[in-house]
């Protein structure tokens, strides 16, 4: 990872430098929209904006489709462009970051009132795991490094820190890792074989095509990247899952044989799967929905539809990451069996003398 550490500005010239500044909207004065107005028939109109440092600007009330639409009190995000007449200035955005703020924080709070000392640890791996994506995975790609051996630095870096960092160094976590890392190799197999084999290029849209034809993307390589990263997300939570599932079954019933927990874990499993598989495929779906509905609405037939190169590459995402699902829970089960049987760690959040009992009762031992 260190060898392969991006170095240098990869991002493109700006021909027109543009200030973003903040302020509150103050004032609308709304006018008729002239006759040769196309794309904004009803939002024409002055608006007096005063921006962070008390300066008051006037722009055009914004118009056209997905214009922000703004009221008098509203917090927005102002563009200041250099042009030859002078300094222009026009509404972009509203501001977010203050809403943005209390989920976060919301956030926060729910993960560690519920989890404790492993929220905490959760939120630190959570920002490994983003600091790795933005500071190493999109400047490497864009600097011109291939994207499938990127991702799989990537993921392996993740794996191992966010793995131990959040569940801690224990052999739980280990069986957990090799049983993410075999259903790892499984999937990145599967996806190449699939991305080849279908003929998907990853150019489905114009923020793809922008990518290859200003940055030479090698957008076929970034499509199996983002299987190969998206897959890992949903690998650890199976694995580890499996892991301290069997744990845990062996801490309670010591007498446990390893078939026995091998199929204990795997009843376990197999409903954690059922869940799971549709939570990928409708996780996929939502973020496609409006390109879908684009698709659908063409009145093509089903099979036409489908067999579209969008389509086809959500299909193959969905697809692949539950094939590396269903290889996880027999690959982390039965190892998990086989190492944890005679272990004697458990959870050290949940260690059982928390459990809270009425002190005028005899124990039972």
């Amino acid at each position: 990872m260190i060898w392969l550490w991006p170095s240098g500005d990869f991002r493109g010239d700006n021909q027109m430098p543009v200030t973003e500044l903040k302020g509150s909207v103050v004032d609308i004065k709304k006018t008729e929209c002239p006759a040769d107005s196309f794309d904004n028939t009803e939002n024409c109109g002055v608006v007096t904006v005063e921006l962070s440092d008390g300066d008051r600007v006037e722009t055009d009330l914004p118009g056209g489709l997905g214009a922000p639409k703004i009221s008098v009190g509203d917090k927005v995000v102002v563009a200041s462009m250099e042009v030859p007449e002078g300094e222009m200035f026009a509404i972009v955005d509203h501001q977010r970051s203050q809403g943005l703020w209390v989920l976060l924080i919301a956030f926060v709070i729910a993960l560690i009132m519920f989890a404790r000392w492993r929220g905490v640890t959760s939120l630190i791996g959570l920002a490994v795991t983003f600091g790795i994506l933005l500071f190493f995975v999109v400047p490497a790609i864009l600097g011109g490094a291939s994207p499938v051996l990127i991702a799989i630095v990537a993921s392996s870096a993740i794996m191992v820190t966010v793995l131990y960092l959040t569940h801690g160094f224990s052999l739980a976590t280990t069986v957990a890792f090799v049983g993410t890392l075999a259903s790892f190799i499984l999937t990145g197999f599967l996806s190449w074989l699939s991305v080849k084999g279908l003929h998907l290029s990853g150019v489905t849209d114009d923020i793809s095509m922008s990518l290859e034809s200003t940055f030479a993307v090698d957008m076929r390589g970034l499509l199996l990247a983002s299987i190969v990263i998206g897959t890992l997300g949903v690998l650890d939570d199976v694995t580890v899952t499996q892991a301290v599932t069997v744990r845990e079954l062996a801490h309670a019933n010591p007498d446990a044989t390893v078939g026995e927990l091998f199929r204990a874990g795997s009843r376990v499993g197999h409903s954690h799967i059922a869940s799971v598989v549709n939570t990928i495929v409708l996780a996929y779906a939502g973020a496609s929905l409006p390109v879908l509905i684009l698709v659908v609405a063409g009145n093509d037939s089903f099979a036409a539809v489908v067999t579209t190169q969008f389509i086809s590459q959500e299909i193959v995402r969905s697809v692949i990451g539950t094939i590396g699902l269903i290889a996880a829970v027999p690959i982390t089960t039965g190892l998990a069996a086989i190492l944890l049987r005679e272990s004697d760690e458990f959870d050290e959040d949940f260690p059982d003398d928390e459990v809270v009992t009425d002190p005028s009762e005899p124990s039972v031992e």
